[in-house]
């Protein structure tokens, strides 16, 4: 047989399985994604597909829940928008540099601070 012949079908089952095994990959996303946003409980710690970082207060809804982004600051939010669980930041996660900054006598930071504008009033 011509090689030229079997070329075109080697091509239409390789571009088939791509788009077969690609597909597949893609719904078993999709199906995590689904998993994650009806797991999420009061309490837990997300961030929204647009970055925005909170802790679950309510979940009394299918597709709605309520987001606490700041203290006493709760935002309602489509399940879907929830992108992932994030670990809770823990006290001693954090370092405090200002204490140490102040020890060591150096300053807090070494940016030059911009003189106030004149304002010009009418007189």
């Amino acid at each position: 047989m011509d090689p030229q012949a079997l070329l075109l079908p080697l091509l239409i089952v390789l571009v088939g399985g791509m788009l077969f095994f690609g597909s597949r990959r893609q719904r078993k996303a999709v199906a995590q994604q689904q998993q994650l946003q009806t797991s999420l409980t009061v309490g837990d710690r997300v961030m929204t597909t647009s970055g925005l970082f909170g802790t679950v207060a309510s979940v009394d809804s299918e597709t709605n829940i309520d987001i606490e982004i700041a203290p006493g600051v709760v935002t309602t939010w489509l399940r879907a928008a929830v992108r992932e669980k994030v670990n809770p930041t823990v006290d001693s996660d954090v370092v405090e540099t200002e204490d140490e900054e102040q020890v060591a006598g150096e300053p807090a930071s070494n940016a030059e601070i911009a003189p106030p504008l004149e304002s010009k009033t009418k007189g």
